[in-house]
């Protein structure tokens, strides 16, 4: 079994010398995707403990009002810039542009890197049926081995019988990697509650990846999201779930940026 105890010893250089910064409360890191997966590849090959959560205007929403989200971001091993929202937020209170990735960018690399070390991953959220069509999809074309899987409909309650379960099923395949796609928060909640409890090198939050495998979501040219209208794209493609989101969402987060500028909080350790 994989050491509960955190060993940062193969990662911590490497980190140190990314740029880092505080962004209202969420510590981030400027990473490109070759760095993820160099860390990716570090914690498999090493067998250290890593967990990789990203942020975007989105979770800066959430993370205003919960203490937790700033606490998990502060205590990952690896934080990053997912969506334009958060590089603007980056520029506009650390006069810094830091570069943006997303799980659906780097996946190939992690399928690729694992085929070839003959490990493997697990994955949990999702549809029933979206997510036996990703688990499909990856094992008939990219043969990976998959440890195991299970839908995102369970109570994901720190004690409930099902979440247990489910932690006791993932520990006895002691996968290489771990994603989790139960959407924000409530992926970032699981892990938050549950890190210590797993027998994994690596979990990722990762969204909406699922339905991108299961080809069902797909994703727009890569000149869109350069053009931070990803966000577009997306509530044009799912209106009725992501409607709040984005035309509700989008406001608020250039408020609390403006709110910031203005007065900005103390984001100590006190407030997390």
């Amino acid at each position: 079994m994989k050491s509960i105890a955190q060993d940062r010893s193969g990662i911590a250089n490497d980190l140190s010398r990314k740029h880092e910064m505080n962004v209202m409360g969420l510590r981030l890191m400027d990473l490109s995707r070759d760095d993820i997966c160099d860390l990716i590849w570090d914690a498999v090959d090493h067998n250290q403990r890593i967990r990789i959560i990203n942020a975007n205007a989105y979770m800066f929403n959430l993370a205003w009002t919960r203490p937790w989200l700033r606490r998990l971001f502060a205590e990952a091993e690896v934080t990053c810039f997912d969506g334009a929202g958060a590089q603007l937020a980056a520029l506009a209170l650390c006069r810094h542009l830091p570069r943006r990735t997303t799980p659906p960018e780097w996946m190939e690399n992690i399928i690729t890197g694992l085929v070839q070390r003959g490990g493997s991953m697990y994955w949990l959220g999702g549809h029933p049926d979206v997510i036996e069509s990703a688990m499909h999809n990856l094992t008939q074309y990219h043969g990976i081995k998959i440890a195991g899987h299970h839908h995102g409909y369970f109570d994901p309650s720190e004690d409930s019988s099902e979440n247990k379960a489910i932690i006791e099923h993932i520990n006895s395949v002691s996968p290489d990697i771990i994603f989790l796609c139960m959407g924000m928060p409530r992926q970032e909640m699981w892990l938050h509650q549950n890190w210590q409890k797993l027998n994994v090198s690596v979990a990722i939050t990762a969204g909406a990846l699922v339905d991108h495998v299961a080809g069902r979501v797909h994703r727009p040219p890569r000149w869109v999201s350069n053009l931070g209208l990803e966000w577009f794209a997306r509530l044009c493609t799912e209106p009725t779930r992501l409607w709040r989101r984005y035309i509700i969402g989008l406001p608020l987060f250039g408020v609390q940026i403006l709110s910031e500028l203005i007065a900005p909080r103390h984001w100590n350790k006190d407030k997390i």
